[in-house]
């Protein structure tokens, strides 16, 4: 586990790949929306896909406002309440 982004609005950890549990086959990530209190796990190809966006985005020196926007893309998928954090 691998805290990789942390701004005032979301917090991004991942998780290596282990060939033993299918949800982190891909390596996976927890995605925070901190004043929204949600989070959402994504892993398998959506975890793939959300690296490969994210190094594209990295490789372009974004702001944080510009990662965060990018981070508020994953909205519609943080259903799950944050209860500890």
């Amino acid at each position: 586990m691998n805290m990789i982004y942390n701004s005032e609005q979301y917090s991004v950890v991942e998780f290596g790949v282990d060939q033993n549990l299918e949800a982190l086959r891909f390596g996976g990530y927890e995605i925070v929306d901190k004043s929204g209190r949600r989070e959402a796990f994504i892993g398998g190809k959506l975890a793939q896909s959300f690296r490969r966006d994210v190094n594209t985005l990295i490789a372009s020196e974004p702001t944080m406002e510009e990662i965060d926007d990018f981070l508020g893309s994953y909205d519609s998928l943080m259903s799950n309440p944050v209860l500890l954090h």
